[in-house]
Formats: structure tokens, sequence, C-alpha cells
């Protein structure tokens, strides 16, 4: 059964070349550069991957056009700060060879500087498991900037997690702190894109809900100091997305939707 690693990144000529070196035992490559201004595409047909090079404002756009290009029954959607170990690719060859269904979760390996971090993430700010490995015509993105969710067609079958992709998520705790803002910021656009950014009990609620159940749920404590800030971010995604959209509308309203012809 042949498979296709998708890679979906923007300006990312620093990581690709261990990325895609990785990917190497697929059986087809494509990469999609969102507005990359770097050597990315360069590097990517180096490896021998079909580049696809465009704008795409919503992140669900680009990976569905992503998929779209890909031409092989499986699809293997991995990030440039990703790394697929090759005994984790043994893993997938086994599962597809007889899987009857439409998409497998993954185990990621979260590392924050040169520590693996297993306990406390939170699907907001990361995730220990995610549907990556997916028959081409069973994964469908929505049409959102951060953490789009996504429609299936099919079961979900057997979680892989004899090993485990290798994703260097943070370089350490500013860097973390800087992908919280950044996610807040595409956040705060789709609240505002849609309908608008509720009350502050409500946000305030969810922060706090995300916070416990990243320390105590996901067992963040049981990464000491690291876990508490884990949580704190968790919680404070929402949050600020919600403050953004309240407070400065006028930064983060989407444009408008171009007139038909």
């Amino acid at each position: 059964m042949s498979i296709t690693a998708l890679v979906v990144a923007r300006n990312e000529a620093a990581r690709l070349p261990r990325c895609l070196a990785a990917l190497a035992p697929a059986d087809a490559l494509v990469v999609v550069l969102d507005r990359s201004t770097d050597a990315s595409a360069d590097i990517a047909r180096a490896a021998g991957a079909t580049v696809l090079e465009g704008t795409w404002p919503v992140e669900g756009g680009r990976r569905n056009a992503g998929i779209a290009a890909c031409t092989t029954e499986w699809v293997l959607e991995v990030d440039a700060d990703e790394t697929v170990p090759p005994e984790l690719w043994a893993a997938i060859r086994r599962v597809i060879a007889t899987s009857p269904h439409g998409f497998h979760r993954v185990r990621i390996d979260n590392h924050v500087g040169q520590r693996l971090v297993l306990h406390g993430w939170d699907g907001g700010i990361g995730t220990t498991m995610k549907p990556i490995l997916f028959r081409r015509t069973a994964k469908h993105w929505r049409a959102q900037r951060v953490h789009p969710g996504v429609d299936y067609v099919g079961t979900e079958g057997e979680r892989i997690t004899e090993a485990g992709i290798h994703h260097a998520l943070d370089a350490d705790i500013s860097d973390m702190w800087r992908r919280v803002d950044s996610y807040s910021n595409a956040k705060a656009t789709d609240l505002l894109a849609g309908k608008g950014p509720g009350n502050l009990a409500n946000a305030l609620r969810r922060a706090l809900s995300r916070a416990v159940k990243s320390y105590v749920g996901r067992s963040g404590w049981r990464e000491g100091s690291l876990g508490l800030l884990i949580a704190l971010c968790a919680g404070l995604f929402p949050l600020l997305a919600h403050l953004k959209a309240r407070l400065e509308p006028e930064k983060y309203r989407p444009p408008p939707e171009p007139a038909a012809e």
C-alpha cells in the first residue's frame, strides 16, 4: 500500500532538510509552502518533493490543498518541526497494509529544548496523539486560522504508539510564550469572523477549565514547574484570544471577502 508524506510550511529552510530526510521511506512527497520567501522551495525540490507555492490566509485551506495534491491511497501529514523515526515507519507500514479504517492517530513526542515533555499538553498548545495518518479522501480541514476542526470519512483505527514523532515544539520558555501569543492572534480573528468574542465570564471559565485539565487531567504536575507553565499557557490561550478580539477588534478583524463578479 503506497503512502505520501505531506508537509505544510512557511519559511522553514532551517528545519526542512532534517524533516524531509526522515520522510525518505514514503512513496511520494508533497510540500505546501505558504508565502515562503526563503530557500524552502529549493530544499523541497532537491528532496524530490512536489511543491505547491501560494497564499492561503486560512490554515485549513492550505492543508486541504496539500491533501488534494497527494495521489496515493494513504497520507502521512507532518510539520516541518517534526521528524519521523525509522521505527515509526515500520509501524505505519504494518498498519496500512491491512487497515480498513479511514484514519489513525500517531504518538507525538513533544520537546521543549532538549527535554522530552510527556504530560500536561492540551489541544490548544500541544497534543500527544494526532490523527495524521489517513486515507486521502478521508480528511477535510475546516476554514479556520488556528487549530482548525477536521471532518473525517470512515472510522478511526488503532493508535500507533510503538514510536513517536520527534516534535521540536519550543526552543525554550520564551519560544513557548511567543507561540501562545501567535495562536491567540489567529484565534481572535477566527472569533471575529464567527459569532464574536462572547462574554468575559465564559472566557474565564474556559481558561480555568483548560488550565486544570492540563495540570490535573493531563498530569502536568508530573513535569514539575514546567508542567505548571504549560497549564498556565493552556488556560491563557483562549483568554488572550477573547481579550484581543474584544479590546482590539480593529486589529484582528478579518478582511472582507472579495465581491463576486
